[in-house]
């Protein structure tokens, strides 16, 4: 893929003053008050809900239960649409989608035939749980991630074509409880620049009853406060996105191709969006 890197797309912004002394004497400062308070406990027990059973095989055609539970205590994955999933599912980003979850670990069970099969309960976020209960599309997606999340963790293989859910039955075996993090976070947080966020994004294409003549991407870039920290990439059919360092990655392909060379972006700093225009390449032959 041809791809051009301008940042003369990006609306020139003053240079931002340097404060790296102050910060480190801040850091001091909030580093000496926290050795000072009370230390508080890193992880928690919690009861979680149940929500659902997943029936699938191992390798070796083994049976293998998957109770996928719901907590409050689980915090929520970012908030996509369906649109942004499939368009993240078809880039490059996938990977640095995170779904938090909690893998317990594997218990014995007997199923209703009487034999041996091993269960797992996977614990998410209760308002994910309800989002996952109303599409289908990010249920599918949310499962493939959570079996290969077991396998990864297990180091077992496990048939993900080959999973069915449960139609009378919520969970096997007992659901039990399960120790999670709860790490106080710092007043001052280090940033860890090794996995970058998605950010939220909308793309139009104007008109909307017609062949497009142009797309509209607007993304959205709460932690970023100047242009100049923003690298733009535009090819024929694939945005590239970096706000740095380590803040956000977007790596889409996009529905049409366009012309990089005529499009045009400004990142407006009081609603630190990032709005491309990209003009779209006339259609081949009869509509």
């Amino acid at each position: 893929m041809a791809s051009q890197t301008d940042k003369s797309l990006l609306s020139a912004e003053l240079e931002e003053e340097d404060e790296e002394e102050f910060r480190q004497l801040l850091l001091q400062a909030t580093q000496k008050i926290q050795s000072a308070m009370p230390s508080v406990p890193d992880s928690k027990p919690i009861q979680p809900q149940p929500g659902f059973c997943i029936k699938t095989h191992t390798g070796s055609q083994e049976k293998v239960f998957v109770n996928i539970c719901r907590s409050q205590h689980i915090p929520p994955p970012p908030d996509l649409s369906r649109q942004e999933l499939e368009c993240l599912i078809e880039s490059d980003s996938a990977s640095s989608f995170r779904i938090p979850m909690s893998l317990g670990e594997p218990h014995t069970e007997l199923d209703n035939s009487g034999n041996g099969c091993t269960a797992y309960d996977v614990v998410i976020n209760a308002s994910f749980f309800s989002k996952l209960e109303a599409d289908p599309f990010f249920k599918e997606f949310f499962i493939t991630v959570a079996l290969e999340g077991l396998a990864d963790k297990y180091k077992m293989e496990i048939n993900h074509p080959e999973w069915r859910i449960l139609k009378n039955r919520k969970f096997m075996g007992s659901i039990s409880e399960q120790t999670i993090r709860t790490k106080s976070r710092p007043v001052i947080q280090e940033m860890d620049v090794s996995s970058p966020l998605v950010p939220k994004f909308t793309i139009l294409a104007k008109p909307v009853k017609a062949y497009p003549e142009f797309l509209l991407a607007e993304i959205h870039l709460p932690k970023v406060g100047s242009a100049r920290e923003l690298s733009l990439e535009l090819g024929q059919d694939r945005i590239v996105l970096r706000a740095g360092p380590g803040l956000y990655l977007l790596d889409i392909y996009i529905p049409h191709d366009i012309a990089p060379e005529r499009s045009h972006a400004r990142f407006h700093r009081g609603t630190a969006v990032l709005t491309v225009k990209m003009p779209v390449q006339p259609q081949l032959g009869p509509p």
